[in-house]
C-alpha cells in the first residue's frame, strides 16, 4: 500500500518543531515567540515567517497584545493544524514502520567474496 505523501507545509524542519511544540501545549494555550524561537534556534525574522506560512494555511493562529508597553506575540495550534500534524506524523511513523529493503550490495559473479 502507497503512503500518503508528507504535508509540505509541516514537513520544514522549523515548521514541524513549531507545530510539534504547540502540540504538545494543551489546546487551550498559547505558546510566547520567545519560547519558540528557543525551541526551534530560529531568528526573529526566520521564525516570523514560518509562524506567518503555518498561518496561512489555517494550521496557527498568532495572537498579538501587549504586556504594558511591551508586545508580546503568541501561537497556537488550530484544529486544522492538529489534524495535519497528526496526518503528518502518523506519515513519518509508517516510514518508520517500513521492512528495510535489501541493502546488500548486488555482486557479479567475478565480484563474489572469498
Amino acid at each position: 500500500m502507497p503512503l500518503p505523501g508528507p504535508n509540505d507545509i509541516i514537513h520544514q524542519a522549523v515548521r514541524l518543531k513549531i507545530m510539534a511544540a504547540l502540540n504538545a501545549v494543551p489546546k487551550s494555550d498559547l505558546l510566547e515567540f520567545g519560547r519558540l524561537k528557543a525551541i526551534t534556534g530560529a531568528t526573529d525574522g526566520n521564525l516570523g515567517a514560518h509562524l506567518g506560512t503555518l498561518a496561512n494555511a489555517g494550521y496557527v493562529k498568532i495572537t498579538k497584545d501587549y504586556v504594558g508597553r511591551k508586545p508580546r506575540t503568541r501561537a497556537a495550534m488550530t484544529l486544522l493544524g492538529r489534524r495535519a500534524f497528526e496526518a503528518h506524523v502518523a506519515f513519518l511513523r509508517d516510514i518508520l514502520n517500513q521492512p528495510p529493503a535489501d541493502t546488500a550490495p548486488i555482486l557479479k559473479e567475478e565480484e563474489t567474496p572469498t
